[in-house]
């Protein structure tokens, strides 16, 4: 019998596709076109960080439909992910890879705020960058590495969805089995 796990694999998968596709087009279409219309250096980083602002929730919601899909397929696949070679390693692989993507739209969040309350025209905000003071250029460098690592450790996490797909098929899933059990077997192996 077939088991289906259609709602926690759209939902892993959509928002993988939300996250890499956002931060993409934050990187590449709303940063540059910010540069462009932004008169100023202040200017520019208000665009972009106008920008950023608008799609944070949404991101947010992305990660989150990520993370619980990518948490219910583990647990629907838990018993080939430890009988099955080449499984526990693809997805340690994929976990550490997650790890690093969200620990960088984490930071490029915390980087982006600072360089909001620090660019900020509004008086709450620029009290508040009073309070922290920070050096907006290294922070706006920083920011700019970050705003391009998402894209690219999120692009990664597809590329082991691919090998994931490949390991989830019959003949994979057989030979690996069998690996595993002889490999098991065998005392020149351990």
């Amino acid at each position: 019998m077939t088991e289906r796990n259609t709602f926690v694999r759209s939902a892993h998968d959509l928002g993988l596709a939300a996250w890499l596709g956002g931060s993409l087009m934050g990187a590449v279409g709303l940063n540059s076109a910010a540069e462009e219309e932004g008169v100023t250096d202040v200017g520019t980083a208000r665009i972009a960080s106008a920008g950023w602002a608008k799609w944070a929730p949404l991101g947010a919601v992305a990660i989150g439909a990520h993370l619980l899909g990518g948490t219910g397929l583990l647990v629907a696949n838990r018993n080939r992910v430890r009988g099955q070679k080449g499984v526990t390693a693809s997805t340690a692989a994929k976990i550490v890879l997650t790890g690093a993507a969200l620990a960088a739209t984490a930071y490029a969040r915390v980087l982006g705020k600072k360089v909001d309350l620090a660019t900020s025209e509004k008086e709450e905000d620029q009290e508040a960058a009073e309070e922290f003071p920070v050096d907006t250029s290294r922070a706006q460098s920083q920011l700019a590495l970050m705003q391009w690592a998402v894209p690219a450790l999120t692009a990664g996490l597809v590329v082991l969805n691919a090998v994931h797909g490949e390991q989830q098929r019959p003949s994979q899933q057989v030979r690996g089995a069998l690996r595993n059990t002889f490999s098991g077997l065998n005392p020149q192996k351990r």
